[in-house]
């Protein structure tokens, strides 16, 4: 017996990273994965490896900051499985650099894809749980979200606005059923950390901290984690 045998979840940004890690997680225990992401041949790639642990797995290209997307990704969710339990709002972007010499772009990009995406499929799973009884969203943070790093005001931005979001949903939440919470990582190995010199934690370690939060006893909430190597530098930098 799995400990998500029977359950559906979607996870944004699944074709990589630490969304990538945390679908694998729910996999291997027996949930039901919807992955979704930007790039086909990435998610169909990650597809077909979480596929061996035999659990069901659907890719959705999803771009989360275009609702047109966001609305067929649940539509297709609800159409094959007929339920959502978990909602994993993973999806990031990261850019920076002195405040002055920040693009609005790059600030409207980062924006995208750490707030108004994880609003647009948090209010989707909101339809959804409300009227099944309840359900788990659970927003990917950072620990930039408690202090920032020099030169990255549109991420530090995001990350203090979706743990305003997390706290808004839970709030809102609860006579529904429906919890959310937040986890906040330190210091992880993903892709675009590639030849940094600092500790990381792996992908895998997060998929099992993401797991321990959706798997309370009904009725409770995991509310709020902070993950990070022991010996990482500083707390700013997530």
């Amino acid at each position: 017996m799995g400990k998500l045998d029977g359950k559906v979840a979607i996870v944004t940004g699944g074709g990589s990273g630490i969304g990538k890690g945390i679908a694998k997680a729910f996999a291997q225990e027996g949930c039901a994965v919807v992955i979704a992401g930007r790039t086909a041949s990435r998610l169909e790639a990650t597809a077909a490896e979480l596929r061996q642990t035999g659990a069901e797995i659907m890719a959705v290209p999803t771009d989360v900051a275009k609702e047109d997307q966001v609305l067929n990704l649940f539509q297709k969710t609800m159409e094959r499985f007929g339920r959502l339990d978990i909602l994993v709002n993973a999806t990031g972007a990261f850019d920076g650099g002195r405040p002055d010499e920040i693009s609005y772009e790059a600030w409207l990009k980062v924006v995208d894809a750490n707030l108004n995406g994880p609003f647009l499929c948090s209010r989707e799973a909101f339809r959804i749980m409300m009227k099944s009884g309840g359900g788990h969203i659970l927003n990917i943070g950072s620990i930039s979200a408690q202090m920032p790093r020099e030169n990255s005001a549109p991420y530090s931005s995001t990350k203090f606005g979706i743990q305003g979001l997390t706290h808004s949903f839970a709030l809102d939440g609860r006579p529904y059923g429906i919890a959310c919470s937040i986890l906040h990582p330190g210091n992880v190995m993903v892709e675009r950390r590639a030849g940094v010199q600092e500790p990381m934690m792996t992908v895998e370690e997060m998929g099992l901290v993401a797991l321990t939060m959706v798997t309370m006893p009904k009725g409770t909430n995991f509310y709020e984690a902070i993950v990070l190597p022991i010996d990482q530098p500083y707390l700013g930098r997530g």
